[in-house]
């Protein structure tokens, strides 16, 4: 058995004997031990303290022994919604936006998804592996440890089942947690706008059956929003998906609100993503059905909102209102292209007032659950794998949204190893 024990911790952030979903007020409470150590055998948390504890804790020390003098070491970031898996950037629409076009224009033109999707038909298996295999190190770099990624640039049956592939082969060669969700429901092929129905049922008896054979996905999506999926359409996908063991996580309210978080909900979705657009109605059944044992998280991605400049999220109406709320990077070519989550945490603190202990739960324990990895990641417990990110030397744990251009990762490791 390898161990490797880790002493003289500054702080030891998020520090919980058992997981839970944290909810409203909840959020504020962040942990944490002064002076502490971690033990850590076969890659999992086997033990932890404050220093004066170790002799009793750990009468027996390990070879292996790292000083982490000066740092304040946290669980590794849950990132738990991107779309990492695509075959080219769209820089270009980048400039069509500065120049004042709007995302639905530039959707109206061909640009969008259907931009990436011709670009993903063309792209062998091999080469968008190899172009997400290097996405997948450098986020794991800037300390994620837990990620979901999407299909969705594929759109036809070929392609969407090629996305998965690659998402599964990720998922067999990277230490990482990685979770897969089908997103074939990202917006109608050009061959089928004005054929819904035939989309939709190349989704449900064409893709679906496929993914579930051959074991492709373990959750279910769909971009819920005018001049993409109705609410009703959604619902159909969905409960097709179901069927399958496939669970929804949604797109819900980024742009209009269409009745997509009413539908999400009687779904009982295990996360509704983006929020940007609420009505104090929609935050009430939000908060509501977490009072009722209904565990739907909220997934904000501030830096979408940021990349659109548009309005954010309404973080605080949501806590105030009972909400469980995780946060993302949303990492895909054209709305959110970075999965930096030092970035989103600065942007949640700055843009919407979330306090830095509320922005951190989100940012692991609660994305953590948003992937139904509650029991494996996103905290500092016994059991759970040794995902953890150590800072360099800062003076408080707000300085890390604070310093929001400034990398203050000096190591992570995955698996109680360093990457």
């Amino acid at each position: 058995m390898s161990a490797t024990l880790i002493t003289n911790i500054q702080q030891l952030v998020n520090v919980r004997e058992q997981s839970n979903l944290l909810c409203g007020s909840d959020m504020t409470t962040l942990p944490c031990i002064e002076n502490a150590f971690v033990l850590i055998e076969d890659g999992v948390i086997a033990d932890y303290g404050a220093m004066f504890e170790l002799e009793l804790k750990v009468p027996r020390l390990p070879k292996h022994i790292i000083d982490a003098q000066d740092c304040f070491v946290l669980p590794a970031w849950c990132d738990s919604h991107t779309h990492i898996v695509f075959a080219a950037s769209r820089e270009s629409e980048f400039i069509d936006k500065i120049k004042g076009i709007s995302y639905a224009e530039i959707a109206a033109k061909g640009g969008g998804i259907l931009n990436s999707a011709q670009k993903l038909n063309d792209a062998t298996e091999d080469e968008l592996f190899n172009q997400a295999w290097k996405r997948l190190q450098e986020v794991s770099q800037l300390g994620t440890g837990s990620i979901e990624i999407k299909s969705g640039y594929g759109l036809t049956v070929e392609s969407e089942i090629k996305m998965l592939r690659v998402i599964k082969r990720l998922k067999e060669k990277s230490n990482l947690l990685i979770k897969s969700t089908f997103l074939g429901a990202h917006t109608y092929p050009i061959q089928f706008k004005e054929n819904h129905g035939g989309y939709i049922d190349s989704i449900v008896n064409e893709m679906l059956p496929v993914i579930a054979q051959d074991n492709l996905a373990d959750y279910i999506d769909v971009f819920c929003e005018t001049g993409f999926f109705s609410p009703e359409e959604m619902e159909t996908i969905c409960k097709a998906g179901m069927r399958y063991g496939l669970k929804p996580k949604l797109h819900v309210n980024q742009l209009n609100s269409i009745g997509g978080i009413e539908m999400g909900l009687q779904l009982n979705a295990i996360s509704l993503d983006h929020l940007e657009t609420l009505t104090g109605e929609e935050i009430n059944s939000l908060g509501n059905q977490n009072k009722q044992g209904k565990q739907t998280i909220c997934t904000l991605l501030p830096t979408a909102a940021f990349f659109l400049r548009m309005g954010f999220p309404n973080a605080r109406a949501l806590m105030d209102a009972g909400c469980a709320i995780a946060l993302a990077s949303d990492f895909n070519p054209g709305s959110s292209p970075s999965g930096n989550m030092n970035l989103v945490l600065a942007m949640a603190c700055i843009q919407m007032k979330m306090l830095p202990e509320e922005a951190i739960n989100a940012a692991t324990i609660n994305g953590a659950f948003a992937m139904e990895l509650g029991d494996a990641a996103g905290s500092i417990t016994i059991g759970k794998k040794a995902n953890l990110i150590f800072t360099k030397s800062i003076p408080s744990l707000a300085y890390l949204p604070y310093a929001f251009g400034s990398n203050l990762i000096d190591k992570v490791m995955i698996n109680g190893e360093y990457v």
